[in-house]
Protein backbone atom coordinates (compact mmCIF):
# COMPACT_ATOMS: atom_id res chain seq x y z
CA UNK A 1 0.00 0.00 0.00
CA UNK A 2 1.41 3.18 -1.21
CA UNK A 3 2.02 6.17 1.87
CA UNK A 4 -0.91 8.80 1.45
CA UNK A 5 1.12 12.00 1.14
CA UNK A 6 -0.67 14.68 3.95
CA UNK A 7 0.00 18.82 2.81
CA UNK A 8 0.95 20.38 5.87
CA UNK A 9 -0.47 24.33 6.09
CA UNK A 10 2.93 25.72 7.52
CA UNK A 11 1.39 28.09 10.56
CA UNK A 12 3.92 30.68 11.87
CA UNK A 13 5.20 30.46 15.38
CA UNK A 14 4.33 32.91 17.53
CA UNK A 15 7.96 34.28 17.76
CA UNK A 16 8.44 34.28 14.03
CA UNK A 17 4.67 36.12 13.52
CA UNK A 18 5.98 38.61 16.89
CA UNK A 19 9.20 39.35 14.65
CA UNK A 20 7.17 39.79 11.70
CA UNK A 21 5.01 42.78 13.15
CA UNK A 22 8.39 44.31 14.81
CA UNK A 23 9.24 44.77 11.18
CA UNK A 24 5.75 46.90 10.44
CA UNK A 25 6.62 49.01 12.94
CA UNK A 26 8.38 51.98 11.59
CA UNK A 27 12.09 53.18 12.60
CA UNK A 28 10.31 56.64 12.89
CA UNK A 29 7.94 54.93 15.32
CA UNK A 30 9.93 52.46 16.81
CA UNK A 31 12.47 55.67 17.78
CA UNK A 32 9.45 57.95 18.99
CA UNK A 33 7.91 54.98 20.99
CA UNK A 34 11.71 54.42 22.66
CA UNK A 35 12.02 58.00 23.25
CA UNK A 36 8.49 58.28 25.25
CA UNK A 37 9.05 55.32 27.23
CA UNK A 38 12.02 56.83 28.22
CA UNK A 39 10.94 60.20 28.98
CA UNK A 40 9.69 59.36 32.61
CA UNK A 41 10.23 56.62 35.62
CA UNK A 42 6.68 55.80 34.89
CA UNK A 43 5.56 56.10 31.76
CA UNK A 44 1.55 55.83 30.66
CA UNK A 45 0.13 55.47 27.01
CA UNK A 46 -3.91 56.00 27.26
CA UNK A 47 -6.76 57.61 25.67
CA UNK A 48 -7.14 60.78 26.40
CA UNK A 49 -5.29 62.79 29.42
CA UNK A 50 -5.15 61.78 33.08
CA UNK A 51 -6.87 65.36 33.86
CA UNK A 52 -9.73 64.17 31.15
CA UNK A 53 -9.39 60.51 30.40
CA UNK A 54 -11.88 59.00 27.73
CA UNK A 55 -12.59 55.84 28.68
CA UNK A 56 -12.89 53.54 31.70
CA UNK A 57 -9.85 51.80 31.17
CA UNK A 58 -7.78 54.67 31.29
CA UNK A 59 -9.84 56.36 34.01
CA UNK A 60 -9.57 53.37 36.21
CA UNK A 61 -5.71 53.11 35.70
CA UNK A 62 -4.85 57.21 36.32
CA UNK A 63 -6.95 55.95 39.63
CA UNK A 64 -4.66 53.75 40.27
CA UNK A 65 -1.55 55.41 40.20
CA UNK A 66 -2.99 58.15 42.07
CA UNK A 67 -4.33 55.72 44.79
CA UNK A 68 -0.86 54.21 44.96
CA UNK A 69 0.75 57.79 45.63
CA UNK A 70 3.16 57.72 42.23
CA UNK A 71 5.29 61.21 42.09
CA UNK A 72 3.66 63.32 39.28
CA UNK A 73 7.54 64.79 38.72
CA UNK A 74 8.10 61.16 37.87
CA UNK A 75 5.47 60.36 35.61
CA UNK A 76 4.45 61.24 31.66
CA UNK A 77 1.31 60.26 30.16
CA UNK A 78 0.56 60.29 26.39
CA UNK A 79 -2.62 60.52 24.59
CA UNK A 80 -2.75 57.74 21.53
CA UNK A 81 -6.27 59.21 20.60
CA UNK A 82 -4.38 62.33 19.06
CA UNK A 83 -1.61 60.07 17.16
CA UNK A 84 -3.32 56.95 15.09
CA UNK A 85 0.45 55.75 14.50
CA UNK A 86 1.27 55.95 17.95
CA UNK A 87 -1.75 53.82 18.96
CA UNK A 88 -1.43 51.29 16.48
CA UNK A 89 2.39 51.06 16.80
CA UNK A 90 2.42 51.11 20.83
CA UNK A 91 0.20 48.03 20.62
CA UNK A 92 3.26 46.19 18.23
CA UNK A 93 5.96 47.62 20.54
CA UNK A 94 4.83 45.82 23.54
CA UNK A 95 3.15 43.12 21.96
CA UNK A 96 0.14 43.88 24.05
CA UNK A 97 -3.45 44.18 22.23
CA UNK A 98 -4.93 46.70 24.34
CA UNK A 99 -4.59 50.52 25.96
CA UNK A 100 -4.07 51.76 28.56
CA UNK A 101 -0.25 50.33 29.02
CA UNK A 102 2.31 51.36 31.33
CA UNK A 103 5.97 51.55 31.72
CA UNK A 104 8.21 51.18 34.82
CA UNK A 105 11.55 52.09 34.04
CA UNK A 106 11.24 51.33 30.44
CA UNK A 107 9.46 47.97 31.45
CA UNK A 108 6.38 46.97 30.12
CA UNK A 109 3.94 46.63 33.29
CA UNK A 110 0.78 45.63 31.67
CA UNK A 111 -2.57 47.07 30.98
CA UNK A 112 -5.75 48.28 33.04
CA UNK A 113 -6.54 44.27 33.89
CA UNK A 114 -3.26 43.58 35.06
CA UNK A 115 -2.74 46.64 37.07
CA UNK A 116 -5.92 46.38 39.18
CA UNK A 117 -4.50 43.13 39.97
CA UNK A 118 -1.11 43.96 41.18
CA UNK A 119 -3.21 46.88 42.74
CA UNK A 120 -5.30 44.66 44.85
CA UNK A 121 -2.81 42.02 45.60
CA UNK A 122 -0.24 44.63 46.74
CA UNK A 123 2.17 43.71 43.85
CA UNK A 124 1.99 47.71 42.18
CA UNK A 125 2.64 49.27 45.58
CA UNK A 126 5.50 46.90 46.10
CA UNK A 127 6.87 47.14 42.59
CA UNK A 128 6.55 51.29 42.95
CA UNK A 129 8.18 51.54 46.47
CA UNK A 130 11.08 49.38 45.09
CA UNK A 131 11.76 51.61 42.32
CA UNK A 132 11.31 54.87 44.58
CA UNK A 133 8.92 56.26 42.43
CA UNK A 134 6.23 57.40 45.23
CA UNK A 135 5.97 61.02 45.66
CA UNK A 136 7.78 62.20 48.63
CA UNK A 137 5.39 62.09 52.11
CA UNK A 138 4.48 65.71 52.92
CA UNK A 139 6.46 68.29 54.49
CA UNK A 140 3.92 68.51 57.57
CA UNK A 141 3.09 65.43 58.00
CA UNK A 142 6.96 64.75 58.82
CA UNK A 143 6.99 67.49 61.43
CA UNK A 144 4.55 65.59 63.23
Amino acid sequence: MAAKRVAFQQIPSPMLQRLADRRLLSDQTRKAIDEAVSSAPVVLFMKGTPETPQCGFSRATIQILGLQGVDPNKFAAFNVLEDAELRAGIKEYSDWPTIPQLYVEKEFVGGCDILVSMHQNGDLAKLLEEKKLLAPPEAAEGEK
